[in-house]
C-alpha cells in the first residue's frame, strides 16, 4: 500500500470548503481538463458517483471515476476510485484553524493506493516513488485550486 498526503490552510471557513469541495456542478467550472459528469442523481453523500477528466503530468487527460464512500460535513470526505490493478482511497479532512485572526481551514487530503492484482504490486514496487511523486503533486494542485476558489472575493467573476 502506498500513501501520499499533502495539507494546506485555507483561508475560508470550513463549510465554504465543503461546499466547493462537494459543488460538483461547480467544480466543472474549474476543471481545466474538462467537465465532470454526474453518474447518479440527488443530494451530495454517500454512493454520489461521477466521472472527472484529469490532466496528467505528460499533458495527456485521464478520465477518473470517483464515488463517495463517507461524508460528514463540514469535516470529513471520502472517496474511492478503482484504477487497472489498484484500488484507491482518497480522504479529505477538514479542520477549523485560526491565521492572523481569520478564520482558515486546515485541509488534509490522502490518497491511499492498494494493488489488488499482482502486476498492480510489481508496478507499485518499480514504479513507486515516481508514482507517488506524481500523486503528490496532483494533490498539491488539486489544494491550490481549491484554495483559489474559496478565497475569491464575494462576487468575484472568474475570468474567460
Amino acid at each position: 500500500m502506498s500513501t501520499v498526503a499533502v495539507t494546506r490552510l485555507i483561508e475560508a471557513h470550513a463549510i465554504d470548503v465543503w461546499r466547493l469541495l462537494t459543488d460538483l456542478p461547480g467544480r466543472a467550472g474549474r476543471n481545466l481538463a474538462g467537465p465532470v459528469e454526474l453518474l447518479t442523481p440527488g443530494a451530495f453523500g454517500p454512493g454520489t458517483v461521477w466521472r472527472e477528466p484529469r490532466s496528467q503530468p505528460d499533458g495527456s487527460i485521464l478520465v477518473e471515476e470517483f464515488c463517495v464512500v463517507e461524508a460528514v460535513p463540514p469535516r470529513l470526505l471520502v472517496l474511492i476510485s478503482s484504477g487497472a490493478g489498484v484500488d484507491y482511497q482518497i480522504t479529505w479532512t477538514m479542520r477549523a484553524a485560526q491565521r492572523r485572526r481569520k478564520g482558515c481551514t486546515s485541509v488534509t487530503v490522502t490518497h491511499e493506493a492498494v494493488p489488488t492484482a499482482p502486476y498492480g504490486r510489481v508496478v507499485a514496487l518499480l514504479l513507486g516513488g515516481l508514482a507517488a511523486r506524481a500523486v503528490e503533486h496532483a494533490l498539491r494542485r488539486d489544494l491550490a485550486d481549491l484554495a483559489v476558489a474559496a478565497e475569491r472575493p464575494a462576487g468575484a467573476v472568474e475570468a474567460a
